[in-house]
């Protein structure tokens, strides 16, 4: 009876052995990056206070450091570095690319965006009445929210207008829908209903155009520019928009909803459409932020100080600020960064953070919607711009890494 007894504490003593390790192998994998950025010709040294040795691997040789250990990278511009468990399981693997260094105007300036979608998307579906006035759905269970519609019949279709043309045009017969759905190319067919006006519709509701107002990150002396830190979405469906051309333009901040628990601030701006007032064309729309490229002088623009990039091996829990024009001037406001997140789980939430500065959670209340993009600033180089907030409270925010909107 013993012996069993013994040879069950043993068996649940070296489960507990196991558990232990597996816990700590995936604490370690998600306190070291997965891949870093460094500048050529730099001494460095880091500490993830996680007990790991790494091993460099360069071309044939294999060298074991301590991640802690002062390290000059230098000649090819990528390594891969082995992190290890007390220096004997491998935990991770981690790609070290050599950078020069970057430069970059912070902004933090609000700006209009408009942009129009590469074909026309679809927010739901809807009720038709024919002309006897009995409701029909034409277009139920074929299209869904999300869904792009790019053709009718085979013809190209850009604009709401053009759609809403074809579709009219064609009158009674069976129409071929062309749609674009999670980036795959499908046709339904559906027959449109002629209206009590006399309009042959769908009941397809669709948007081909969105603007709003955000915060622009940084630009460089090239003219190139990145802002948002996330992809611009409707807020219908939540769905990336597809671009097919799109335009930042000057704002003004005419208006501020303070946030609060469970309630979402908001800036309200004034966008100036006017030729003379557009700062620069768009001409990426993706998860990690807009990407475009300014206009020669970018009149209205005022010019941000200049600051190093700083990667995120590099940032530190602790003090930091956001640069931000949202109460009318540009200035700096204080932040406390609480965690990073090296994962690359969810690529806009790499650093957390609380907002500190008394003057703005006097304005805002901590961070509101059209603050998205604001630099984050930490010993003097730019970290990060504002991605999220905390709908549960506002003076908790998400930043992405700067090197990720780069």
């Amino acid at each position: 009876m013993k012996q069993k007894f013994y040879a069950v504490i043993q068996q649940m003593t070296w489960i507990g052995y196991f558990l232990v390790a597996v816990f700590a192998v995936k604490t370690f994998y998600q306190a070291i990056p997965d891949e870093m950025y460094i500048e050529q010709g730099n001494e460095v040294s880091y500490d993830f206070h996680v007990p790991v040795s790494v091993a460099l691997a360069k071309e044939s040789e294999e060298t074991s450091y301590n991640i802690t250990e002062q390290q000059m990278f230098s000649g090819k511009p990528s390594y891969t570095v082995t992190c290890k468990l007390f220096g004997i399981f491998p935990v991770k693997d981690v790609e070290v690319t050599l950078v020069d260094k970057q430069n970059v105007h912070a902004s933090g300036e609000p700006i209009g965006i408009y942009m129009r979608t590469e074909g026309v998307l679809v927010l739901g579906t809807a009720n038709v009445c024919d002309e006897g006035g009995n409701e029909c759905r034409p277009a139920q269970n074929l299209v869904r929210g999300g869904d792009y519609i790019v053709s009718v019949n085979g013809e190209s279709v850009y604009e709401k207008e053009e759609l809403m043309e074809k579709i009219d045009a064609y009158g009674s017969d069976r129409e071929i829908i062309g749609i674009e759905r999670n980036g795959e190319y499908i046709e339904v067919s559906m027959t449109p209903v002629k209206s009590q006006e006399g309009r042959y519709l769908l009941g397809i509701w669709v948007r081909d155009d969105i603007a709003g107002v955000g915060t622009l990150t940084y630009y460089k002396e090239d003219g190139s520019f990145g802002a948002l830190g996330h992809a611009v979405s409707d807020g219908d469906t939540g769905t990336q928009m597809s671009l097919s051309e799109g335009y930042i333009y000057q704002a003004d901040i005419v208006g501020i909803k303070k946030g609060g628990s469970g309630s979402p601030g908001e800036l309200s701006g004034v966008i100036d459409y006017g030729r003379e007032h557009c700062l620069g064309r768009i001409t990426q729309n993706t998860p990690l932020g807009i990407l475009g490229k300014l206009e020669t002088g970018a009149n209205g623009l005022e010019e941000g100080a200049v600051y190093p990039v700083c990667y995120k091996q590099d940032i530190r829990p602790g003090t930091a600020y956001i640069i931000s024009s949202v109460s009318g001037e540009s200035r700096q406001y204080e932040i406390q960064i609480q965690s990073l997140d090296y994962s690359g789980n969810e690529e806009n939430k790499g650093i957390m953070f609380k907002v500190t500065d008394p003057a703005l959670l006097s304005l805002t209340g901590g961070i509101v919607q059209g603050m998205s993009g604001s630099p984050i600033i930490q010993d003097g180089k730019i970290i990060g711009a504002v991605t999220h907030v905390f709908v549960s409270d506002a003076s908790m925010g998400y930043g992405i890494f700067i090197e990720k909107m780069l």
